[in-house]
């Protein structure tokens, strides 16, 4: 398995990890703690305790005349 789609997949993929590599590792704690304080201070925009007013996923009712 060689070629131009390999070399373009692998290239992918090293830009992947120099990004990652440049991240700051934070501790799951820490995340979490952060997740929840984010949670707390922004219930109104949170659509599982606000509900959704309408469904966008719902397909359009179409009238069509014979």
């Amino acid at each position: 398995m060689s070629g131009p789609s390999t070399v373009a997949a692998m290239k992918k993929v090293g830009q992947q990890v120099g990004l990652e590599a440049g991240l700051n590792p934070v501790k799951v704690s820490q995340a979490a703690a952060d997740l929840k304080q984010f949670c707390l201070q922004n219930p109104q925009h949170d659509p599982l305790l606000t509900g959704v007013s309408s469904n966008p996923f719902r397909p359009q009712k179409v009238c069509s005349f014979l």
